[in-house]
């Protein structure tokens, strides 16, 4: 069985021993393809890092969250974009966040329609980024529209109508812990959507799933992720893991 963890940041971890350790928790859990999401300039070294000590399961991309997209952001963007990082598969995270600060929307708007620009330039998906932000982000996206746009609406969280309207862009929805916490009403709309259009995340270490809520998250917790979605849609947790690993090669090509 092979589980796919399509968003952690798990390079966060920069103890050695600590990282080695949350590294062979995830294999003993059959967690083993990690997709490392970039959020900024200095967050690439560590990015880099992982990806170099891990080439066979740990996978990079390149982006700068929308909560780091500040005065400077522009000379982030070339930054990234002039860094060469090898072997990226993805254009993330990147998106709107207006939880944290609205002032910025209009800097975080041309930031992602410029990270946009990127991923069709290499060919490569995006990895969205989206935090009551679900208007702005869609209005852009149906701007951008074409046949090389694609990519996962990361930690999805929203109602059954967003989703499909995500889907039909030919998305994938990425579904993390919040799926196990109770009343979060995500189950009932993971129930309506088939799970070939659905990708497992953990967004380690934040939004741990039940059992370990409120506590540092980590890759190896997917399976419980796995197993909700298994209760949920009535099947075993094997059919999870090989349909949502298939997913993720479709939309990364690895």
């Amino acid at each position: 069985m092979i589980f796919t963890d399509t968003h952690t940041h798990l390079y966060y971890e920069t103890d050695t021993e600590g990282r080695k350790l949350l590294m062979d928790r995830c294999f003993e859990n059959d967690v083993t393809r990690l997709f490392l999401p970039n959020v900024d300039s200095e967050s690439l070294e560590l990015v880099a890092g992982l990806t170099n000590e891990y080439p066979e399961h740990c996978f990079p991309m390149i982006g700068l969250h929308p909560c780091h997209v500040k005065e400077n952001y522009l000379e982030e963007l070339k930054f990234l974009e002039n860094s060469r990082l090898p072997g990226v598969v993805a254009i993330g995270e990147i998106g709107i966040d207006l939880y944290w600060d609205k002032s910025t929307l209009v800097q975080q708007q041309d930031a992602f329609r410029k990270q946009i620009k990127w991923a069709k330039d290499l060919d490569l998906p995006i990895v969205i980024h989206c935090r009551e932000a679900f208007d702005e982000v869609y209005k852009i996206l149906l701007e951008e529209r074409d046949e090389k746009l694609r990519g996962i609406f990361h930690c999805f969280s929203g109602t059954l109508e967003q989703a499909h309207r995500i889907l039909e862009l030919g998305f994938y929805l990425g579904i993390g812990g919040v799926l196990t916490y109770k009343n979060s009403g995500l189950d009932k709309v993971v129930q309506e959507i088939d799970l070939h259009h659905i990708v497992l995340e953990t967004d380690s270490p934040y939004l741990a799933p039940v059992p370990f809520r409120g506590k540092t998250n980590e890759s190896s917790y997917l399976p419980y992720i796995a197993a909700k979605v298994a209760a949920i849609k009535n099947l075993r947790i094997e059919e999870v893991a090989a349909v949502t690993t298939e997913n993720s090669k479709r939309i990364f090509g690895i």
